[in-house]
């Protein structure tokens, strides 16, 4: 069953018995390396200047730029210090009043280069006064080595993947609520390291709890094994037996952070015997990822899975060719559907009453413009009733690509990551975020009538991203350029003639940051530009006549600010570092950037600039 090229985002799977969306990639931070002061060596500049000798200073360095170094040393690690909010769930109590947080939070690490993984849970309870409150854990609890964790549609279990380095094999854990439960070394003759990074990535538990699909590196080919007398065949190498190997058969791979990564290939553990196994009939050409597991309607023990493929037979010339892909939504792919392993183990009945349809994206405007970003579309799969695929199921287009947005309107759908269940308790109603022009805004789409409403505030320069659905209330992260993240916690009001979202401040330890670093972004001030075109020709489209945005983040400490604004030819204004994203098939957001903010407060005037 092939669909046009998209992402699946519906169809049940991983945190509840709703329709399920896995994301494309997520946009990553930019860290700033520990050597910011390129001229002195980094030992030097993490040190107190009272620390450094005259011998460690480099030629041309004196005491009074070493200070200066030592300061934005100092000041690079208050803001490494503030927590990003990565990911949420959230899974309903046994008592009906409360609910059960857990976040995914990353902090960065100098000295390792690296980021912190960590691990914070909270309860959420609701009073009768309608307040609600968080009460969160006293303490993170860091994920050493973990790649990813992926808890079940139950809440009850949780996967940990960690993906070893070298050919250590890849252990994965299914923990309870108090123990872990199972421990599985899948050794490297299976397959590799899970993709784990947001666009191949594919991990989904089935319904039941008893087997998990995801998406792993295929395993290696034997490579030719030679000696003193020359081929002696194919297999693996031993070093200690006077062998060495040859090199194989070049792997052309996917580029960029794929470098060196084998084929994206599907398999699926049934989690009680610990046995893996490869999903067959998908064709070697497709790279695999998204799956999601689809919903059981009868007590039949065929199970089907749900995934996009990406062929390498891609062009004119239909030949293995494999482009980069990273952020790169016009490669061609498509949706599938394949027959799931370990058939006639589940025989226990889901009925799901939400599963009547498959809900993707499509990136056809992509695709057939070439652009690596172009608007997307929303669309529809009615699902057949008995839960076998049918390529002849109908598709409906939900939210058509919006080619001219008036101003102020809706622009159309530019998503870069959804929720894993994203439903409404109505069964037709999804939230999601998307890019709106600078900011990016939390919708909400009703994938019948194909409305599409803009439930996080409009006139602000905050941009908002939904985290996780408390039933039928949000909770989400605000932040801008230089206010740090702030969790929010909405509920949606109906009152007589009027509705709307009422979004209520959550006190965590999360938005916590340092005295110092919270009066340097006091000082600052952030604005959307709207910049005009300059004698724009009647040849040019509407679009093209149509001012373009820029971010603009000034300092306002500076004594020569006021000076600036009267446009006087002697004032000194502070200088102005202007950023330009790789477009321009792409966008920069209010979203808070720790590099941003850190550059910001040491005095520099920031212009960020967005195309149309």
């Amino acid at each position: 069953m092939q669909a046009p090229c998209g992402r699946p985002l519906g169809q049940p799977g991983e945190q509840d018995a709703n329709d399920k969306f896995l994301s494309p990639g997520t946009l990553g931070e930019f860290l700033f390396d520990v050597r910011i002061c390129c001229k002195l060596p980094a030992t030097v500049a993490m040190q107190g200047p009272g620390n450094v000798t005259a011998k460690d200073m480099p030629h041309g360095i004196n005491e009074t730029t070493v200070h200066e170094y030592d300061s934005q040393a100092k000041l690079l690690q208050e803001f490494s210090k503030v927590p990003s909010i990565d990911k949420a769930w959230i899974f309903k109590s046994d008592s009906g009043g409360s609910s059960r947080a857990m976040f995914s939070i990353s902090q960065m690490n100098f000295v390792a280069n690296k980021k912190r993984k960590l691990i914070l849970s909270s309860h959420i309870v609701k009073t009768n006064n309608q307040s609600t409150n968080f009460q969160w854990s006293p303490f993170p609890v860091e994920m050493d080595g973990v790649s990813a964790i992926v808890p079940s549609p139950s809440g009850s279990k949780l996967l940990v993947v960690r993906n070893k380095e070298d050919e250590a094999p890849t252990q994965l854990e299914i923990w309870g609520s108090a123990q872990l439960e199972k421990a599985i070394q899948i050794p490297r003759s299976v397959h590799g390291s899970l993709f784990v990074d947001g666009w191949f990535e594919g991990i989904s538990w089935n319904f039941e709890e008893t087997h998990i699909a995801y998406v792993a590196e295929e395993p290696a080919l034997p490579k030719p094994v030679f000696d003193d007398s020359g081929f002696k065949g194919e297999g693996p190498f031993n070093k200690d037996s006077g062998t060495w190997n040859g090199q194989g058969d070049w792997e052309e791979d996917w580029g960029e952070t794929y470098s060196k990564k084998r084929r994206p290939t599907l398999f699926v553990l049934q989690i009680s015997s610990g046995e893996v196994q490869i999903v067959k009939g998908i064709s070697k050409s497709l790279s695999v990822g998204q799956v999601v597991w689809v919903p059981s309607f009868s007590s039949a023990s065929e199970k089907f899975l749900v995934f996009v493929g990406w062929s390498s037979e891609n062009g004119p010339q239909q030949t293995p060719r494999k482009l980069g892909i990273k952020y790169c939504y016009n490669r061609p792919c498509g949706l599938y559907a394949v027959r799931a392993p370990f058939g006639g183990h589940d025989n226990k009945a889901v009925i799901d009453p939400d599963g009547k349809h498959l809900v993707f994206l499509s990136a056809r405007s992509a695709v057939d413009s070439g652009a690596h970003w172009a608007t997307n579309s929303l669309h529809r799969m009615v699902w057949p009733a008995d839960g076998r695929p049918d390529s002849s199921a109908k598709v409906s287009c939900v939210v058509p690509v919006v080619m001219c947005p008036k101003e102020g309107s809706f622009p159309g759908l530019y998503c870069s990551h959804f929720l894993p269940c994203p439903w409404l308790s109505d069964g037709y109603t999804i939230i999601l975020s998307s890019a709106w022009r600078s900011t990016v805004a939390i919708l909400s789409i009703n994938i019948l009538s194909g409305q599409v409403s803009r439930i996080s505030p409009g006139d602000t320069i905050y941009s908002w991203d939904v985290l996780a659905l408390d039933g039928d209330d949000i909770l989400a992260v605000t932040s801008s350029p230089i206010d740090p993240p702030q969790l929010k916690y909405g509920s949606y009001t109906n009152h007589m003639e009027q509705s709307s979202w009422n979004w209520l401040d959550v006190s965590s330890p999360v938005a916590g940051c340092s005295d110092k670093v919270r009066s340097l972004l006091s000082l600052n001030h952030c604005s959307i530009l709207e910049v005009p075109v300059k004698n724009p020709s009647e040849t040019l489209s509407e679009g093209a006549r149509r001012p373009f945005e820029a971010i603009f983040i000034s300092h306002s400490s500076s004594e020569s600010e006021e000076t600036c604004k009267g446009n006087k030819k002697d004032a000194v204004c502070g200088p102005v570092i202007v950023i330009i994203h790789g477009g321009p098939h792409s966008v920069s957001s209010t979203t808070y950037a720790k590099s941003f903010a850190f550059l910001s407060s040491l005095g520099y005037n920031l212009l960020i600039v967005n195309y149309r």
